[in-house]
C-alpha cells in the first residue's frame, strides 16, 4: 500500500482522519472486547504510523479501568462511531477501524487473526491466514 492516502471518518462526517504512511499491519481480531464494540463480529483494523497520521473534529476516547494495560478506544462525540484505538503495547501508531475508512477496499485482507480463544462459535474463523489464540507475539500464543 505504498504511496496510498488513507482517509476516513465517522458516520456523520464531523471525524476525519488522514494517513500517509503505508499500514503497518492489518488483522482480524476477534478479542471480547472488540466484541462489544463491533456487535458481536470480529473487528477489522488497520495500523498505521504516528507519522503522518492526523485527526479532526471532537472525538471522545474511553479506556476500561478493569483491565492491565488497556487501550483507548476513540470515538465521535456526536454519532458515536468507533474511528480508532491507541494501545499501550503499540506507541508508533494508532489502530484504524476498517469501517471507518472512505475506502474500505483499501484494507485489501488481514495479514493475521489475532485473538481466536476469545471467538464464539458463531465465528468463522479464517483458513487462508495466520491464527493466533491471542495477539503475535504475546506469551502463550498459539498460531495455527
Amino acid at each position: 500500500m505504498s504511496g496510498v492516502e488513507i482517509t476516513g471518518g465517522c458516520y456523520c462526517k464531523q471525524v476525519r482522519y488522514r494517513a500517509v504512511e503505508p499500514a503497518l499491519l492489518k488483522a482480524e481480531c476477534y478479542c471480547r472486547e472488540c466484541q462489544y464494540i463491533s456487535g458481536g463480529g470480529a473487528m477489522m483494523v488497520m495500523a498505521v504510523p504516528n507519522e503522518g497520521f492526523a485527526i479532526e473534529g471532537a472525538t471522545r476516547g474511553y479506556t476500561r479501568d478493569d483491565l492491565p494495560n488497556a487501550v483507548t478506544r476513540v470515538f465521535c462525540t456526536n454519532c458515536g462511531t468507533h474511528v480508532l484505538t491507541r494501545a499501550p503495547g503499540f506507541p508508533q501508531g494508532v489502530i484504524l477501524k476498517v469501517g471507518s475508512l472512505d475506502d474500505p477496499a483499501v484494507f485489501g485482507t488481514p495479514d493475521f487473526a489475532a485473538w481466536t480463544q476469545d471467538a464464539q462459535p458463531y465465528h468463522r474463523l479464517p483458513t487462508l491466514i495466520p491464527v493466533h489464540s491471542k495477539w503475535p507475539g504475546m506469551a502463550g500464543n498459539e498460531t495455527r
